[in-house]
């Protein structure tokens, strides 16, 4: 028997035994993690839910009213949740409601249709498929769940690390089934980007006052205030600021919840992690520190790298791996040495990043694969005895994946741009 159905029966029990609040969410959701046990993985998920006013629908009402409110509140978690979590989720709803959330029956063969964890349908994108999307694109995106191979015995679900109840393997991707698919995956996201985005200008006016009233008659740059601030933040953490290093970062399971946007504005500025910590504010200030940016340029490009970074990681974690949590400046760092790296290999000469008076300074290419290996070892393993993804999973739904495609593509980008004037010159030479 599996955690969630596990939980489900216990919320049914109380329920008939009417001791069950179902007017105080936080005394409900308390009682449902009490209930987990040591099965703490769920724990964000299962608090979520039970913020959801559909899950007292569902517990309250009776007939129509209650099938209904169940499949909206099953159409929700599809959107939110990835399998293994999803999985757990509907077992615990089936168990608590009574009602068949949609299991397929054991010797059922799937038509047409990739059959989830729980008989969920999902999307099946193929060669004739008019949403279908192959190749690196989709594989880099993630959006879409194909065909599994189903288990020898031809069972759709697994045995869970506890002998639970857990869903498949992520599946493949094939990629978007559409802007409609993309607007349901974003959906959820949306109080966290706004809300992050609107700070980030809020930052970046913030800077350009400080810069003009203090920093600027300093004499220091962009980058070296902006290690310092991380520093002076990363060093609170470890004393008035504990809590800081466990609630700022970006959970996967809080992701979703319009009350946890605040990490989203968080997220970049702390890190869980003091190894990771100090090689980032080294490289910050290798990569900036020489910088002749203004302070409020460069903390309006990290904080809008680093957003963009989570945002991209978030949605594939969403379909490829059970937990994630993002924070720090591994995402804003990896997008300036993929631009450095690519530049340099599109104009074929030698880039370098000074290190101050020392007269020398170190390639592109040597940061890339000094910090691409230190962040391997951080990335590929696993998180948890409960985390069952890939090790290609956890890559795509890193932070330093994704700053190291968008400075790839940003070098590609103005090559191109450059590309571009050059033969408009030309041309105008030409007619002249």
């Amino acid at each position: 028997m599996g955690t969630g159905r596990e939980l489900g029966l216990q919320v049914r029990g109380w329920l008939e035994a009417g001791v069950l609040d179902l007017d105080n969410r936080t005394a409900l959701a308390n009682r449902l993690i009490d209930g987990l046990g040591a099965e703490v993985w769920l724990s964000g998920p299962v608090r979520d839910l039970a913020a959801q006013p559909l899950l007292r629908q569902v517990l309250r009402q009776q007939g129509g009213a209650q099938r209904s409110a169940l499949e909206s509140l099953r159409q929700q978690l599809e959107r939110t949740y990835a399998p293994r979590v999803l999985a757990e989720l509907l077992e615990l709803l089936e168990a608590a409601s009574g009602l068949p959330v949609g299991l397929p029956a054991p010797d059922a063969p799937p038509t047409g249709r990739a059959q989830g964890a729980q008989g969920l349908a999902l999307p099946v994108g193929g060669p004739s498929s008019p949403n279908g999307l192959h190749g690196a694109a989709a594989e880099a995106t993630g959006l879409e769940l194909a065909v599994a191979e189903p288990p020898l015995d031809g069972s759709l679900a697994v045995a869970g690390p506890r002998g639970g109840l857990g869903a498949p393997r992520p599946a493949a991707l094939t990629g978007p089934a559409g802007l409609s698919a993309l607007a349901q995956q974003l959906r959820p996201l949306g109080p966290g980007l706004a809300l992050a985005f609107a700070l980030a200008l809020v930052w970046w006016w913030a800077a350009l006052e400080l810069d003009r009233r203090l920093f600027d008659g300093w004499g220091w740059s962009g980058g070296v205030v902006l290690a310092v601030l991380l520093a002076l933040l990363q060093a609170l953490a470890l004393g008035p600021l504990k809590t800081a290093r466990r609630q700022w970062p970006l959970e996967q399971a809080d992701a979703t919840n319009p009350h946890g946007a605040w990490r989203w504005l968080t997220a970049p500025w702390i890190h869980h992690d003091q190894r990771e910590a100090a090689v980032n504010l080294l490289m910050l200030l290798v990569l900036l520190g020489p910088s002749p940016l203004p302070l409020a340029d460069v903390v309006l490009r990290y904080a809008l790298t680093s957003l963009a970074t989570v945002a991209l990681a978030l949605l594939v974690a969403q379909r490829r791996t059970p937990e994630g949590r993002w924070d720090g400046a591994s995402g804003a760092i990896s997008a300036l040495v993929g631009l450095g790296t690519a530049a340099s290999l599109l104009h074929w000469r030698a880039l370098d990043f000074p290190l101050g008076r020392l007269g020398f300074g170190i390639p592109a290419w040597v940061l890339l694969v000094l910090y691409g290996a230190l962040q391997l070892a951080w990335v590929l393993p696993r998180r948890s005895a409960q985390d069952d993804s890939r090790p290609l999973d956890r890559l795509l739904s890193s932070q330093w994946w994704w700053g190291l495609v968008l400075g790839i593509g940003w070098a590609l980008v103005s090559r191109a741009g450059e590309l571009l004037q050059a033969a408009a010159r030309a041309r105008a030479t030409a007619a002249m």
